[in-house]
């Protein structure tokens, strides 16, 4: 069987050439920033402060990073974000893939309700106030819990995984399953979350970077240095290395402190990028699959 050659018009082969120039335009605004702070982050304050850094770093050095890894804070912080992650990622999940389930049955009491209140909490929210007060209430305060389980359900993340599941996991499936004597439980771990993969990793991805960049919350709620996340160790090195002009006599030394504060800025975006970053590139794949058809079809 021969395949047929489908022929571009004119018209077509400009629109290709102007979409392709757009696009790699948009790219390269995106990309660069990146790149400037990378450059940025191994050159020396003076070259930072002239702003010789364009794409290549300039009198390479690593001073920036020194000064954030030789703070024994960051480790602590690096720890506990990561931590905060993996435990607060896990019980979004679950609990959000099972809400998601439980919404796809026609037969739930209340369903549309139920759907109702989820839904209204994407426009409205008790405020700050009220959920210190809810916080402190259940004696959760400093301490992760304060941290992973308020907002343990994203009602966004909750409707494209209903969308999925819906869209994906046919009722026939369901029905066949349950004539075999199979549970709602048993059906959900051995049926639903196998092919739900897909969906899963976009929620990994929405609920894993909200934890790694949790920094109001923990400012809120958390009081020992021991437990604080990455984000609020970093600011405050990026304070420290900042001194009020007028207590310094010395403009040389002024400037030299001017300097090295630029380049201790650009090291710690570095240092709270890189994770991400790492992570992304292997459940890319899933992302548009997952967020499209949970957030289209239905």
């Amino acid at each position: 069987m021969t395949k047929r050659k489908v022929k571009t018009g004119r018209s077509d082969l400009i629109f290709y050439i102007l979409t392709g120039i757009l696009i790699t335009g948009f790219f390269l605004l995106v990309l660069y920033p990146i790149i400037f702070v990378i450059a940025a982050s191994f050159s020396s304050g003076d070259a930072v402060s002239a702003g010789k850094v364009f794409l290549w770093p300039v009198d390479f050095c690593l001073d920036g990073y020194r000064t954030v890894f030789n703070n024994s804070s960051v480790i602590t912080g690096f720890r506990n974000s990561v931590f905060y992650m993996a435990v607060g990622t896990a019980i979004n999940v679950v609990l959000t893939m099972c809400a998601a389930y439980a919404l796809t049955r026609t037969d739930l009491p209340g369903i549309n309700k139920i759907m109702f209140l989820f839904t209204f909490t994407m426009f409205f929210s008790g405020g700050m106030i009220p959920n210190y007060i809810l916080v402190r209430n259940l004696h959760i305060m400093n301490t992760m819990w304060a941290l992973v389980l308020p907002g343990a359900i994203n009602a966004y993340n909750l409707i494209i995984a209903r969308t999925f599941i819906n869209s994906s996991i046919p009722k026939e499936l369901y029905e066949a399953a349950e004539m075999d004597g199979c549970s709602d439980i048993t059906f959900f771990i051995k049926i639903v979350v196998p092919l739900s993969g897909a969906i899963i990793a976009v929620l990994v991805l929405f609920y894993g970077v909200a934890h790694w960049n949790t920094y109001f919350n923990a400012m809120l709620y958390l009081n020992d240095l021991d437990k604080y996340t990455l984000p609020i160790i970093l600011k405050q090195i990026l304070i420290s290395s900042q001194i009020d002009p007028s207590t310094v006599s010395d403009p040389e030394l002024q400037m030299q402190i001017a300097r090295m504060a630029n380049v201790i800025k650009y090291a710690l975006i570095v240092v709270t990028m890189v994770p991400i970053a790492l992570i992304y590139p292997f459940i890319q794949k899933y992302f548009v699959k997952g967020v499209m058809i949970g957030s289209i079809k239905g």
